[in-house]
């Protein structure tokens, strides 16, 4: 578990740095160009496409997680917006909470 958390870390703080040095370079007007790849339908879009299709899955468990309370609702936006910025930090929270149960961390109210 101590591997994961150790990843979970570094794999936030790559992009963190990442996304940094594009905003630095880019500015943060980013769904212009991320629906504007997609309306062009290449490779770029389709990566897109794909990606959106992953933060869907990502808010839907993180709403389902919490029993679709107000609470989960709330971080399921984030999820979808935020990306791994908010998963990586989350999951990495759920595990320390859980004391590594696995269990708890995927299934939540459930377990």
């Amino acid at each position: 578990m101590r591997l994961f958390q150790i990843l979970l870390i570094a794999l936030w703080l790559v992009l963190v740095a990442y996304t940094g040095v594009v905003i630095a370079r880019h500015g943060i007007d980013l769904l212009p160009v991320f629906f504007g790849d997609m309306a062009k339908v290449a490779w770029p879009g389709q990566f897109n496409l794909d990606f959106m299709c992953f933060l869907v899955l990502s808010a839907l468990w993180t709403a389902w997680r919490s029993g679709f309370s107000a609470g989960g609702l709330t971080l399921a936006l984030v999820a979808f917006f935020a990306g791994a910025g908010f998963l990586l930090p989350y999951l990495l929270w759920l595990t320390i909470s859980a004391q590594g149960d696995m269990r708890r961390v995927l299934l939540g109210t459930r377990a």
